[in-house]
This record gives C-alpha cells, sequence and structure tokens, in this order.
C-alpha cells in the first residue's frame, strides 16, 4: 500500500536552494554581446549559404526530378542544424544561430522557407545523425530512401556528399565567426 511519509508539500514559495539554483542557471544562459551578434551574423551568413547551395542548377532538374530537389533542400536545411549543434560553442549560440538562420531564409529567400522543415524527414536524419558511427554514410542511405531511391548507390553516394560538403561549409564559418568548439 502507499505511504504518505514520502510525500512532501511545498509552501507558497520555493526553498533558498531552489531560487540559488535557478538563478546560477539563468547566468549561464547570459552570453557576451559580441558572441550574440557572432551567432546572428553566422545564421545569417548559411542561410545566404544555404540558398546559394539550394538553387545551384536548379535550373537544369527536369519535372521528374523536383522532388529530388525538395529533398536536397530539406538536407541542406539537416545539414545546417545538426552542423549548428554538433560545432558551435554551446546551446545558447546554437538557438541564435539557428533563429537566425530560419528568420533569414523566411525574410530573405520565402520560396526556400517552406521546404526548409519537414519533420518526418528530419526525423529520418535525426535517426541517422544520433546513431553516432558512420553519420556521414546512414545520410545518405536515408537521402536515397527520401528521394524514393531505397538502395541506390548513386542517391547514397549524392546524399553524403551534399552532407559532408555543406556541413565542412557550416564548420568553416563557425571557424570564421569563432563560435566553434
Amino acid at each position: 500500500m502507499f505511504d504518505d511519509k514520502d510525500i512532501k508539500i511545498a509552501g507558497n514559495k520555493p526553498s533558498d536552494s531552489i531560487k540559488r539554483n535557478s538563478l546560477s542557471a539563468a547566468s549561464d544562459d547570459i552570453l557576451p554581446e559580441a558572441q550574440v551578434l557572432a551567432a546572428k551574423k553566422l545564421g545569417e551568413y548559411v542561410a545566404d549559404k544555404f540558398s546559394e547551395a539550394s538553387s545551384a542548377h536548379s535550373d537544369a532538374v527536369e519535372d521528374a526530378d523536383a522532388d529530388m530537389l525538395v529533398q536536397r533542400i530539406l538536407l541542406l536545411s539537416f545539414t545546417v542544424t545538426a552542423t549548428f549543434e554538433s560545432e558551435l560553442i554551446n546551446d545558447a549560440v546554437t538557438g541564435i544561430a539557428q533563429k537566425s538562420f530560419l528568420d533569414t531564409v523566411k525574410k530573405k529567400y520565402t520560396a526556400l522557407y517552406g521546404h526548409t522543415s519537414d519533420t518526418g524527414a528530419f526525423t529520418f536524419y535525426y535517426l541517422a545523425f544520433r546513431r553516432g558511427n558512420d553519420i556521414d554514410r546512414r545520410v545518405g542511405q536515408t537521402f536515397a530512401m527520401l528521394c524514393g531511391h531505397d538502395g541506390d548507390p548513386i542517391y547514397q553516394e549524392l546524399g553524403e556528399v551534399l552532407y559532408c560538403w555543406f556541413s565542412s561549409v557550416v564548420a568553416d564559418a563557425a571557424k570564421e565567426f569563432k563560435l566553434n568548439k
């Protein structure tokens, strides 16, 4: 049976230790203004690179490959998110850079913005990313699957190359803005 002696009832005000913990946690999230500005500029810069990469060769894409073009945009968008998470110095900087990236794409590249996130596709990419081993190959396999060419080595390699290339573009930008780990 249940016993009431393990139940604790909190008063109207949190204890001093809870206050201290919440204050120290809040102070960890305070960033120098220079880092905040750098993170915003990084997001804007990466958004411009994302637009260039997304539109490269898009005029040569036939209607049959239009789905592949959308998947390429999704993969590039995921690559930005994943690289920010793995390369930037902390979660606060990552959040600022990611928000700046999305805001810039929404404002400057409206047509691309609608293709920057698909929760289903992102879930598959995150599963590949979070496994931790052979990420490039797994992301390439996911790209091929999402393009409707599951197991096709050409699509797998294309996805792998896109991921590796754009991840290095974002990581290099993080170094330029002095926000890398």
